[in-house]
């Protein structure tokens, strides 16, 4: 939650913010906040590893589609969702037929990845390598993601995504006093536009997640309204123009000199 007081208190120790969304710098604006410039997510550097060529297109249209399935990347998340994205892979298969589920992780959760994965009815291929993270996504016909900065790597994959989210009793009390936005999903929110179906808490049920993921799997207005979403991402991240370091390089100096010249 953004709030005037504190983004007011930041000007007396902040000479200038390098945002990596684009919303940022009108909120800094109207709270008060020290000057903002919009560089670019680091994400756009790696756009084109996302996106798939002619023949991977035709993957994603080939089935057994695959399913890309994204529980998180801290050892909380992935606790708190592995049940539930398991469960609901088991009701999209029953409902759907066969898919080829693939698990991107990291590292350092690999293990705890591998041992919740192995208690699935369903068994995924779990990736751990970056260029089969990319290829994985590249390929992907729909993913079952948690909340985080993933949502927008799919999007600029243009893989329409299912959103859950699972956080402690006391997390969810306090997160209800303080902090307001219309949506949990960083996707949504770069985009302007909550097109990505999000299940948080008591709403992160297999039975809806699965029945949000198999309006996606087929060529349905779901589906649809998300990849015509996703055609906007590059205008409204700028992807196309110059890469973020190079552009934050720019401010540094420009606020370097600036001072300098006092």
């Amino acid at each position: 939650a953004w709030r005037p007081g504190r983004a007011r208190v930041m000007r007396g120790y902040i000479d200038h913010v390098l945002a990596l969304l684009p919303f940022e710098p009108e909120f800094h604006k109207r709270l008060g906040g020290p000057p903002c410039t919009y560089v670019g997510h680091p994400l756009a550097e790696i756009a084109r590893k996302l996106r798939p060529d002619a023949s991977e297109r035709i993957r994603r249209d080939t089935r057994p589609p695959v399913l890309l399935v994204l529980p998180g990347s801290r050892p909380g998340e992935i606790a708190r969702l592995a049940d539930v994205f398991g469960e609901t892979i088991k009701l999209v298969v029953e409902q759907y037929g066969t898919v080829d589920v693939v698990v991107p992780t990291l590292a350092r959760v690999a293990q705890q990845v591998i041992e919740v994965t192995a208690q699935w009815d369903i068994r995924p291929k779990i990736v751990i390598n970056a260029e089969e993270k990319y290829a994985a996504f590249r390929t992907a016909r729909v993913a079952l993601a948690a909340s985080g900065t993933v949502t927008l790597e799919l999007a600029i994959a243009a893989v329409p995504a299912v959103v859950a989210y699972k956080i402690s009793l006391l997390e969810e009390l306090v997160a209800r006093l303080l902090v307001y936005a219309r949506s949990a999903v960083l996707a949504n929110h770069v985009l302007d536009d909550n097109v990505m179906p999000e299940f948080l808490q008591r709403d992160a049920t297999p039975a809806r997640l699965a029945a949000a993921l198999l309006a996606l799997m087929t060529d349905s207005d779901a589906r649809s309204r998300q990849i015509d979403a996703f055609r906007r991402i590059d205008t409204v991240m700028d992807i196309s123009g110059r890469s973020p370091s190079a552009r934050a390089a720019d401010v540094v100096l420009a606020v370097a000199n600036t001072a300098r010249a006092k």
